[in-house]
């Protein structure tokens, strides 16, 4: 399949709290795909380059958080805001069920929607993100640039950050830097980003998460029903690798696949090994409808 552009897949999706935007491509079953969070990201540059592959065994649907801007903005913290997009956007659609790909943020997302409406995701993906850390530090290396570009935006800070995310960085070319620093700088954009990772709000959510007699979400994964691939950069330095352990132990249904010499961005970094793993794991049969057919 030709690569995708840009225009020729985006959508629009209107709703009672405004319009959600989004790319789709690809006929077949349900694949939604699920952004994370950082300077200037949009689900297109997470996804632009897996698209294609994709769109030929899916009716792929890349959405766009609010708060990125993209899609119009909601009220609110952008990751408290991210779940209801996600039901507004398949209600919007008349979709009951679907698989998801979630990269970090998106990953978590997907876990807490699949927590929430367990009937109504088939099998998950994530791309590092989700659990926490066992024996490394947090907030991880890339999770401190992310907040110090946050607070004092600087091209050089958002080179930074790029480095930590990637293995290779060969891969942080000027182009990449352009296209984010222009939409990491966008005056609604940072207000929003501030909400997420500048310090002050960073602490404000420690403190409350302190507090709180709430179970945070990675707690909750024994009760995950759906079918989970959990997929990892061996040189994560954002989410490390040993944030794995925890959902891979708990949720009753996962596998694990980690990618060698790659960072935070495995569907971008490890492009055609990613692929494949996901592809297999979505497409595999489950064993009891093959049992019955062996019967």
């Amino acid at each position: 399949m030709t690569e995708l552009s840009h225009d020729s897949t985006l959508r629009e999706l209107a709703t009672a709290q405004g319009v959600l935007r989004y790319h789709e491509a690809g006929d077949g079953p349900p694949l939604l795909l699920l952004h994370g969070s950082g300077p200037g990201v949009t689900g297109w540059r997470n996804y632009r380059h897996n698209l294609s592959t994709f769109a030929e065994h899916f009716r792929c649907l890349v959405l766009e958080f609010p708060g990125f801007g993209v899609s119009d903005p909601a009220d609110g913290h952008p990751m408290a805001t991210a779940a209801g997009a996600v039901t507004r956007f398949l209600d919007g659609l008349g979709l009951d069920r679907v698989d998801v790909i979630g990269n970090s943020m998106g990953g978590i997302v997907g876990t807490q929607f699949a927590l929430a409406h367990p009937g109504r995701v088939r099998r998950l993906v994530t791309i590092g993100g989700i659990g926490r850390n066992v024996f490394t530090p947090g907030p991880g290396e890339g999770i401190k640039l992310l907040t110090e570009f946050t607070d004092a935006p600087s091209r050089e800070g958002l080179v930074r950050w790029l480095h930590s995310m990637v293995y290779d960085p060969a891969l942080v070319t000027e182009e990449l830097v352009e296209e984010r620093w222009a939409q990491a700088t966008d005056p609604a954009t940072l207000a929003s980003a501030r909400m997420m990772y500048g310090s002050e709000a960073f602490a404000a959510r420690t403190a409350a998460a302190a507090a709180s007699d709430q179970a945070p979400y990675w707690a909750m994964l024994h009760r995950l029903r759906a079918k989970t691939l959990l997929t990892w950069g061996r040189d994560d330095r954002v989410s490390p690798v040993d944030m794995a352990m925890l959902p891979m132990r708990t949720i009753p249904d996962a596998e694990l696949h980690v990618f060698p010499d790659c960072g935070h961005w495995v569907m971008i970094e490890q492009k055609a090994a990613w692929e494949s793993a996901v592809l297999a794991f979505l497409t595999r049969e489950d064993a009891a409808l093959t049992r019955q057919d062996a019967a």
